[in-house]
């Protein structure tokens, strides 16, 4: 189970990086301010929402080239749920986006700012993998708390593709009113092929 959540996507180059940074601090680099980690943990879970919901539930691009990316990023996780090569972000998609909020980071809170943002984001991450990939695998949860999120991310691909955008977690849907009750939601058509 943990050697198929390594081998796919960026999660090992994320694992490094989560590593590294704290490893820094300790040979004299930057000083980890647990509330600039929070911060950036905090900056990915409203991120994560809305790149699920507005950018990777988008219709379909004009450019040919543009709807491949949007069938890699997430059209055909829809279509086929448990293929693990679509479950994870790829790295040539991951790999500019934190390079663009490292930078943004820079611009906006200095460079004091910059690794301890950067560790908290790719900590919230990492936990986004890792919860998208237990609701993906025959694998069933210990905790209570772990079940119900593996069903509530599954609900996503099996009852509507229309709700329950959070993955990590529901905070978002229930601010954006994406959260019901599945017994209250009609099946839809399209939960498998977005935009068919």
């Amino acid at each position: 189970m943990l050697l198929n959540f390594f081998k796919h996507g960026s999660n090992a180059l994320l694992a490094l990086g989560i590593l590294a940074i704290p490893l820094w601090a300790l040979l004299g680099g930057p000083h980890l301010s647990p509330l600039w980690i929070v911060v950036g943990a905090l900056l990915f879970y409203l991120s994560e929402y809305s790149w699920h919901r507005f950018a990777f539930h988008a219709p379909p691009a004009p450019w040919g080239w543009m709807r491949r990316l949007q069938h890699r990023l997430h059209y055909d996780h829809h279509a086929e749920p448990n293929r693990l090569d679509l479950l994870f972000l790829p790295f040539w998609f991951l790999g500019p986006n934190l390079v663009i909020t490292a930078a943004l980071v820079y611009a906006i809170l200095g460079v004091a700012a910059v690794a301890p943002v950067m560790l908290g984001v790719m900590l919230a991450i990492f936990h986004y993998e890792w919860v998208h990939y237990v609701a993906h695998i025959p694998y069933q949860p210990r905790t209570r708390f772990g079940r119900w999120m593996k069903q509530y991310h599954l609900r996503h691909h099996f009852i509507s593709e229309k709700l329950w955008f959070g993955v990590s977690n529901p905070s978002l849907d229930l601010v954006y009113r994406t959260w019901r009750e599945p017994k209250g939601v009609e099946k839809s058509a399209t939960v498998r092929k977005l935009y068919s």
